[in-house]
């Protein structure tokens, strides 16, 4: 089967670029988001091909005055990879590792123009893998970047326009990991499923800051590393330390974090903290993260539109599809013998299951 990547020399096997491996679950994903200074606007758009699935869906979701809302879109691949439109969302690759554009032709009162430009070049995280007994549950890479953003997302004839001092984070993976229907078969013997999850990308106006950590639910980290970069630095100029660790808490009846302490051991021995104070929520359903209707990879048909609209102080904390959020957070950054820097980010958290450096012992404890 040939498709429009064949004619590009970007063939990783002997195979059409139809064909991704063997492996059902393999997925490749652009995720963006933007805020402004003052937090008044948050949005985020997902966009994923699923080349063994033969799907592909995309979502764009803003938070404006407590309320956030949603436009799903899926459709058939056609085995086409290349064809970056799904619905009314496009992505547009003006210059790769730079500079990308996300478009949303009007669709149920949504659109928008939005244009990301890279602060520095994107950051290779470590190769995320981690297996369940003899199954391999991830196997993939991320790039991750800071972005300067301008143009607008407009809802219900209400612009709202990014441009001086509005920032955002950009990221590509692409790998295994679940995606579409459930797997029929449990693993044996039975296993209770976990995940912890966080992820800082923080802007400060001359610097961009990165935290992840992905640990097992006794709190052993398998992927963890901070990053420091200043703007316009390239490949090599990134400080990389795998030496951090972020002391974070609850909000209370919930799995959303309230405050963050993050603490990076240089090379030089000295360290360097980040205090997080979130102030906004984003819920990570609204670009199918942990979404029952419109998860990634589901099959919704030839062509399936639609939106969805929550009032975010109306919603359970208590149900599983919201455990996954990012909070948009004021950040204070302190390094030796340097000035204070105050700067804007997301902690984005996902706990799954039991996790006992929190007292988590259950699927869907909640905290003090």
């Amino acid at each position: 089967m040939l498709t429009k990547g064949d004619d590009y020399p970007i063939h990783q096997t002997a195979e059409p670029i139809a064909f991704a491996g063997t492996d059902r679950n393999f997925y490749d994903r652009y995720f963006f988001n933007a805020y402004l200074p003052d937090g008044s606007a948050f949005v985020a758009i997902a966009f994923g091909v699923y080349p063994h699935l033969n799907i592909a869906d995309a979502h764009i979701s803003l938070v404006r005055d407590g309320v956030q809302t949603s436009l799903h879109a899926s459709r058939i691949l056609n085995m086409e990879r290349l064809e970056l439109t799904v619905g009314p969302i496009t992505i547009e690759v003006i210059e790769p590792l730079q500079r990308l554009k996300v478009t949303v032709a009007p669709e149920q009162g949504i659109s928008a123009e939005l244009v990301f430009e890279g602060r520095h070049f994107p950051i290779q995280e470590p190769r995320f893998i981690q297996r369940i007994g003899p199954r391999t549950f991830m196997d993939y890479t991320r790039l991750t970047q800071n972005c300067r953003v301008s143009g607008w997302v407009e809802c219900d004839g209400v612009r709202s326009t990014f441009g001086e001092g509005a920032f955002g984070t950009r990221d590509r993976s692409w790998g295994v990991r679940p995606v579409g229907a459930s797997d029929a078969q449990p693993h044996a013997p039975a296993v209770m499923p976990g995940f912890f999850w966080q992820w800082t990308p923080t802007n400060f106006e001359d610097c961009s800051l990165y935290f992840h950590v992905n640990a097992d639910a006794d709190g052993k980290a398998f992927n963890l590393a901070a990053v420091q970069i200043a703007d316009g630095g390239k490949a090599d100029a990134a400080v990389v330390s795998h030496n951090a660790k972020l002391d974070s808490r609850n909000s209370g009846g919930t799995r959303w974090p309230r405050y963050g302490e993050l603490a990076i051991t240089e090379p030089d021995g000295s360290v360097t903290e980040a205090v997080f104070t979130p102030f906004a929520r984003f819920q990570m359903k609204g670009i199918g993260y942990v979404n029952p209707t419109w998860g990634h990879g589901l099959f919704h048909g030839e062509l399936a539109v639609e939106r969805e609209d929550w009032v975010l102080d109306a919603l359970d904390p208590a149900s599983y599809d919201l455990f996954h959020v990012q909070r948009l957070s004021r950040v204070e950054l302190r390094r030796k013998g340097e000035p204070l820097r105050h700067g804007l980010g997301t902690f984005e958290q996902l706990i799954l299951g039991p996790y006992a450096p929190m007292g988590f012992a259950g699927m869907t404890d909640l905290a003090d």
